[in-house]
């Protein structure tokens, strides 16, 4: 288990904010094993800082992170796989050298290393371009790469920041599936993303921040539960009017009248409806996680 615990961070201001900024106010949250976790909120609002601060890269003024119960240390952080904001390939280097050089770095021996880079270079769909120079690979197979150096020595946790940006939909498949299985064979896996609808599709739990902040946290079924939900209301061939009165908005499409509204009477607006005309649909719908992260960061 994964646990960061009250970090807080000020980065030193300069003469127009001698204050400086502050960074991370008091995030914590929790990465069980074989747990997805997606870390998300708006640039700068703290996330590359907290991975920086979980993989030793920076020091927090204060707080603590924990793996299985003690402090996280030196020898803990080698077994991690990083997959850091800015991205740090050589290159000019063929690709399977590289992901075996890095391979090698983490403490495999040269043949553990070559097995290793060739099972994640056919995983994810690098195949044909294994002796390529990485400086001659699209930016979405360059992540491809990338990611194949976080993963090459079978890390205990992984911590990707924005590993799906720039990726195509199939890469994207590819890459999912490659986390998923070390998800599955116990490996805690937190990654930031702006893409919130693929968070939502393969995350088992979510954190949102906000100005250094975690405004939000739980699973995505206990984060729609905390927000009201929408009731929806599709009448054919409506009375005109027949929702005068009632709270929320109306839309008109061709012949449909869509009512959607939250903390009100159902019953009441269900009479409404069916007496106003052919009910379609009538059903309270949970907000997505787009949704949610908006409500959470206003």
């Amino acid at each position: 288990m994964l646990e960061i615990s009250d970090l807080r961070k000020r980065f030193a201001g300069g003469p127009e904010a001698p204050e400086g900024k502050v960074a991370l106010d008091g995030i914590s949250f929790t990465v069980r094993p074989g747990e997805m976790y997606g870390f998300v909120g708006a640039n700068g609002a703290g996330k590359t800082t907290t991975m920086r601060i979980v993989m030793g890269v920076l020091q927090a003024d204060s707080g603590e992170v924990r793996w299985q119960g003690r402090p996280l240390g030196y020898d803990d952080r080698k077994r991690f796989g990083y997959m850091p904001e800015e991205r740090g390939l050589y290159q000019k280097m063929k690709v399977a050298e590289q992901i075996e050089y890095f391979g090698r770095l983490q403490g495999l021996g040269t043949g553990e290393a070559k097995k290793a880079a060739a099972d994640l270079i056919e995983r994810l769909g690098l195949g044909e371009r294994r002796n390529d120079a990485v400086q001659a690979l699209s930016l979405g197979n360059q992540q491809r790469v990338q990611l194949a150096v976080a993963l090459v020595h079978d890390p205990a946790v992984l911590v990707l920041d924005e590993p799906f940006s720039g990726l195509d939909p199939i890469a994207v498949d590819a890459l999912a599936a490659v986390l998923q299985e070390r998800c599955r064979g116990g490996v805690p896996v937190i990654f930031s993303s702006h893409q919130l609808e693929l968070v939502e599709r393969l995350c088992d739990s979510v954190g949102i921040v906000s100005a250094g902040r975690m405004v939000a946290t739980g699973t995505v079924s206990e984060l729609r539960a905390a927000e009201s939900g929408t009731l929806r209301v599709v009448v054919r061939d409506a009375t005109p009017g027949w929702a005068d009165g009632l709270p929320g908005t109306v839309t008109i499409e061709g012949d449909r009248h869509i009512l959607a509204t939250t903390g009100a009477d159902d019953q009441e607006i269900l009479r409404r409806a069916m007496k106003a005309g052919h009910v379609e649909y009538f059903g309270a719908e949970q907000p997505s996680l787009t949704e949610i992260f908006k409500e959470a960061v206003a």
